[in-house]
Formats: C-alpha cells, structure tokens, sequence
C-alpha cells in the first residue's frame, strides 16, 4: 500500500476486511441470540456487539447487515416460509456484491475518517461522520425498506459524536437498525448502552482459531496451541503475531526476563533500537502488548494460577521464580496497570520508542529484584 493511500480503520492488517468475510467462526450463540429475536418479532433498533479485540464482532455487524438488507416483505400465516436458521447468504446476491463493493444505497459505516491533509487516519469518529447519519436515515428506503448503519468502533466516537448519535437515534425510524461494535462498551454512554441491545462475542478457542486462520491462509503449524493462548483467542491479534513475527518477540522478551534481577542491558538496547522509525510502528506496538501480556501471566502465575501453555522454553519456571506468591503477583498485576498507563501516556505524547521500552525493560528488571524467589 502507498503511504499516502487512505487506510480504512476497521480493517485488521494481513486479514480481509469483514464485508469481505462471508464465515463466521466461534460466535455462534451471538448469532443465534439475534436470529431468535428476529424471528420471534422481538427485532431491537439498535444492537451493541462487544467483545475483544478481533474475535469477530465486525464480522458478525456485516453477517447481520447482509441479512437484513436482503430480507424482503415475506407473506405470513400458512404461507409464510420456515424461519431463517443462519444468517448467510450467498456470496454472489446482489447485497452481498453491493455490502463487498461499499456500493449498497440501504447501508451506512461509520468509522474513524481519513485525513487528508496530514495523510493519516483520524484518532477519533469525529461529530461530522456522525451527522452523515441524518441525512442517511432520511432518503427513501431501498430493496425492501430496510436501513442498517454500522458504527465500527462505537469507542472511537469522540464525546460530541456520542452525544449527536445519541440524539439522531432519539426517534428511530421504522426498519432502521443501528449496529454498534465495541471493544470496551463500559467507555460508551450509559445512555447509549441502555437504548441497545447487547451481543457478546467472546475469545476464540484454539480449534476455532485454526480454522478461521485457515480460512485466510494462514497456517500456524506446530505453534497454533501457543498462537492461541498468546493472542488471547484473538484472530487479529493473531495475524498481527503471525506477520510481525509475534512469538519470536514475546520468546525474547522472556529470555530477556530471564536474566532479572540481572537483566543484560546490552540486549535490552538493541530491543530498544529495533522499535525506532515509522517502518517499525506496528512492531512496536505490538511489543507493547506482549510486555503487557507477560506481566499478566506473571500475577496470575503469583496467585496460583499458572499458564496450561508454555509459549517460551523455560516460561514456566521463569514465572514461578518471579511470581513465587499472591504478595509478587499482586505486585505483578499493580506493575502492569501503571505500565499500562504509562505505555498510552508516552504513546500519546510521541514518546521515543526506544526510551519507551527502555524504560519498561528497566522498571522489571528492579521489579524482579523485588520479588524473585
């Protein structure tokens, strides 16, 4: 991709965007929950899907989107057809090439936008993309009626675009549903999470994570079982260790680790100097969340709850051996959330990558001092 060419924000990199996925893996109790209410007449205006990140809660918006825009005015009584079962449709219906080609009049996404003068996504949804919804809502309905909007993430939503989506949906129009996907609904208004009804989609187990990487070309081999639990039944977080080369990065990081209370600082500063540069913005951010990942098994290791999967050699004892108890898990899990504070503030302030992880790297290596068996 050219580096000035607009990227869309709700597209996990390596993987397909989700109008462009037609399966669904490892959701099948939120897809049953909303095939129920529809075809027990109990259809709600506007649905929250929540999770984690990259389990497929977008790919379930669009499923969703598909269906509805497809389903027309059917008769009822004893000429009614059975009940849909799924909500598939074929790949080559005109909805689904029109959801594929972005082309289709009965659907808005509203998402973080593309800045054109500093050729960058935006951080936020801004009130702007938000008000293209009144206009949306107001033209004629199309193939049979229906309108569906998809807000993918609902998080990303500045205060003034939460407020304005707030009021839009005050009075919602006959056969409009809204579709709002979220990684951490409790950042959403209470008054929008009230107004919705809630699908949760959850972490991918190890089967059907093998399946929906399969389903993209991706074949793990004789990591899967370590891909799985590293990425926290996330298949985008998934393809993110597959393409950065994930395991390797979090394998180093243990190793590093492993020298606590005496960590080598020389190899802790060619980590450091490998996270510099705009080439490098995902690789660092992805080390970012391995640091994070390992201190969470280090305080669930303290309190008595050690990894089933060894993801490094040696994993195991590394994390008795830092974590011998609840008082160093405690203080494992105390770590993790000022470090996690500090990660957003020195990203957020364009902190140097490399004083960044420097800093990281030294603050657990003194940690360890601490609480070293």
């Amino acid at each position: 991709m050219a580096e000035d060419e607009p990227l869309e924000a709700d597209r996990i990199e390596g993987a397909p965007h989700p109008r462009e996925t037609s399966a669904l893996f490892g959701q099948h109790g939120a897809e049953a929950a909303f095939l129920d209410a529809f075809n027990g007449g109990r259809m709600h205006h506007a649905w929250l899907i929540a999770g984690p990140r990259g389990v497929g809660k977008a790919t379930l918006a669009w499923r969703i989107a598909r269906f509805l825009l497809s389903r027309t005015d059917e008769p009822a009584g004893m000429f009614a057809p059975e009940p849909p079962t799924t909500l598939a449709i074929p790949d080559d219906h005109p909805v689904a090439r029109r959801t594929r080609a972005m082309s289709e009049p009965g659907l808005l996404l509203i998402r973080r936008a593309w800045d054109e003068k500093d050729k960058k996504l935006k951080t936020v949804i801004t009130v702007d993309e938000v008000r293209r919804l009144s206009a949306f809502l107001a033209l004629s309905s199309a193939e049979g009626g229906r309108r569906v909007v998809i807000v993918d993430a609902a998080d990303e939503m500045n205060p003034q675009a939460a407020n304005a989506l707030l009021k839009l949906r005050e009075e919602p129009p006959k056969r409009s549903t809204l579709i709002l996907v979220s990684h951490a609904p409790a950042r959403l208004l209470p008054t929008i999470r009230s107004r919705c009804r809630t699908l949760r989609c959850t972490a991918l187990a190890p089967g059907d994570m093998s399946a929906a990487l399969a389903a993209m070309g991706e074949e793990p081999g004789a990591d899967a079982e370590a891909l799985a639990d590293l990425a926290g039944g996330s298949v985008g977080e998934a393809l993110s260790l597959i393409h950065l080369d994930g395991l390797k990065l979090y394998r180093d990081l243990a190793a590093l680790l492993d020298g606590a209370p005496n960590m080598d600082r020389g190899r802790l500063l060619s980590l450091a100097n490998a996270m510099t540069g705009r080439a490098n913005a995902e690789k660092f951010d992805l080390t970012l969340r391995l640091f994070a990942r390992l201190l969470s098994r280090l305080a669930r290791t303290g309190a008595g709850l050690p990894p089933e999967i060894e993801i490094a050699r040696g994993e195991r004892a590394l994390l008795t051996r830092l974590a011998p108890d609840a008082q160093a898990g405690r203080h494992w899990a105390d770590l993790q959330q000022s470090l996690g504070a500090r990660m957003a503030h020195g990203k957020a302030v364009n902190l140097d990558p490399s004083a960044l992880i420097l800093d990281m790297g030294l603050t657990l290596n003194q940690s360890a001092a601490a609480t070293s068996a």
